[in-house]
């Protein structure tokens, strides 16, 4: 007889318009939550590589919720380990992946670690996820030493060259540049600099914009802790805020990324922001390493 094969840890693999996930349900698991706790790195890597693990640009698990009124609580950690305060598509993969397991598709709240985030299932499969406000004081990116113009926009050197960018923050970091072109945009390598720019202490996620049309925009972000992705949901919000405040989108906006198309609401008055799009299992998986 040919033995069992070890079950190890259980995982369920997912995107949401291409940013792919590892999703870890710590709620009946606390030695794995102490293990994240503890040092996140090591575990979060091998999951995260593309060639020896499951494949990943983050890792979300789920929690118990930490206060009443929430059916549950989720966490994100980078490809590199490092923790994030925010994730929209991965907000839409914990609410699918909560629904199969039983909670009701017409909605409910989960908590991220920045606040608390209502979510329904809609008609066409996807997610909707109240992302919270947006907020545009330099303080909360951050983000220092640089003047802003009339249009709202922060201007910097990097490396000799003059930069143009609006920030928001989501709970997490965005400078949004617009581009003429997202084809053509320096991605990686102006990525990379503002990343590491001191004018950003915490680092930041860099959205590079094309407005195609007052209700449609195409969208590239290097990310956090990760590099370039298929999609950024917080990415996708902090553009629309931070476009609509320099009067060149309207409040209800088509975020066409790489990976697909999220649609964003965005409450002026409020400050609040809607995202809506797909969530999508790929497989279930077990853990050996």
């Amino acid at each position: 007889m040919i033995p069992a094969a070890p079950v190890g840890l259980r995982f369920s693999k997912m995107h949401g318009a291409g940013n792919d996930f590892v999703v870890l349900d710590l709620r009946t698991d606390a030695a794995l939550a102490r293990r994240l706790d503890d040092d996140p790195g090591p575990l979060c890597r091998a999951l995260a590589d593309r060639h020896a693990g499951a494949g990943c640009d983050q890792i979300l698990t789920i929690d118990a919720p930490g206060a009443a009124g929430a059916l549950a609580a989720y966490r994100i950690w980078n490809a590199d380990g490092s923790p994030s305060a925010q994730c929209g598509n991965g907000a839409r993969c914990v609410a699918a992946w909560l629904v199969r397991d039983g909670a009701p598709a017409a909605g409910f709240a989960i908590d991220s670690p920045v606040g608390r985030h209502a979510v329904r299932a809609l008609a066409d499969g996807g997610y909707e996820v109240d992302m919270g406000p947006v907020a545009f004081a330099h303080a909360r990116i951050p983000v220092q030493g640089v003047r802003e113009d009339a249009a709202h926009r922060c201007i910097l050197d990097v490396d000799g060259r003059e930069v143009a960018f609006g920030v928001a923050s989501m709970g997490n970091p965005h400078a949004v540049i617009e581009v003429e072109s997202v084809d053509q945009a320096p991605v990686g390598a102006l990525g990379t600099a503002l990343q590491g720019h001191r004018a950003f202490p915490d680092s930041v996620n860099v959205g590079f914009a094309q407005v195609m049309s007052r209700d449609r925009v195409r969208l590239r972000v290097f990310e956090r802790g990760v590099g370039e992705t298929l999609a950024c949901g917080s990415g996708a919000c902090a553009a629309v805020a931070v476009l609509a405040r320099q009067g060149r989108v309207d409040d209800a906006v088509d975020v066409v990324l790489p990976g697909g198309t999220l649609r964003i609401h965005y409450d002026r008055v409020g400050g609040r922001i809607r995202m809506s799009g797909p969530a999508a299992f790929v497989y279930e998986g077990h853990w050996l390493a």
